[in-house]
């Protein structure tokens, strides 16, 4: 065991790895240390300092779950746009799970929204489930305000899948677009243009959300 991954083992909660792990199918149990998010990011901001950092950041895989929040926690921390690209580009193939794959994004990349979407395209467009996810993640949290474009919507739904939690983050990707771009988002309810799973799904995580309107809601459960 490294002297990191002694570290980490240090941070340990058992009870709240039961619990995490049971929110994880198909990440072995063995594989969780069981580390509270906001713990293992106040450890991220200390190891960010580290000489060991860089070291860490060209050991890929890792073994442990943390280790790889740990990985997405120092990229986004990366300033430099270019770097952090580069970072997570060779990171992103070992995302393995949805809970990694959701970690807050990289600052600089708000400041770098041109350059991004080319990569963006070709995350969209990838086999791997959760590279998939990353993809529209970015375009969910980066695209759907004043640089928001209609075709977005239509990379975005074009995509076919039978991983769940790509479907899933399409049909959260367009409960969000409803909410901030309601008269692009709603024909494709309305003319039943997605699969019926991310329809539904749609339909229920818009009508959770507290940015949607009760008329609006009314009306959505009227498409189920």
């Amino acid at each position: 065991m490294t002297t990191l991954q002694k570290q980490l083992f240090e941070l340990q909660d058992l009870k709240y790895r039961d619990f995490h792990a049971k929110l994880l199918p198909g990440i072995d149990k063995e594989t969780i240390i069981g580390i509270r998010i906001p713990i293992l990011r106040k450890f991220a901001k200390d190891f960010e300092k580290s000489a060991k950092k860089d070291a860490f950041l060209q050991e890929l895989p890792h073994v442990y779950y943390e280790e790889n929040n740990l990985h997405m926690m120092l990229i986004a921390m990366i300033k430099d746009f270019n770097l952090c690209l580069d970072e997570t580009k060779r990171f992103v193939p070992y995302i393995n799970n949805w809970a990694t794959c959701d970690l807050p994004i990289p600052k600089c990349f708000a400041k770098h929204k041109d350059e991004l979407l080319s990569e963006i395209q070709e995350w969209i467009h990838a086999t791997a489930p959760y590279t998939i996810r990353y993809g529209i993640g970015l375009l969910m949290r980066l695209y759907l305000d004043e640089d928001f474009k209609p075709e977005y919507l239509s990379r975005v739904t074009a995509i076919q899948s039978e991983e769940y939690y790509v479907n899933m983050m399409i049909a959260w990707y367009l409960a969000t677009a409803l909410a901030k771009q309601w008269d692009s988002t709603i024909p494709y309810l309305e003319n039943h243009l997605l699969s019926d799973r991310v329809h539904k799904k749609t339909i229920q995580k818009a009508i959770e959300s507290y940015r949607i309107t009760e008329e609006q809601k009314r009306y959505l459960k009227k498409l189920r």
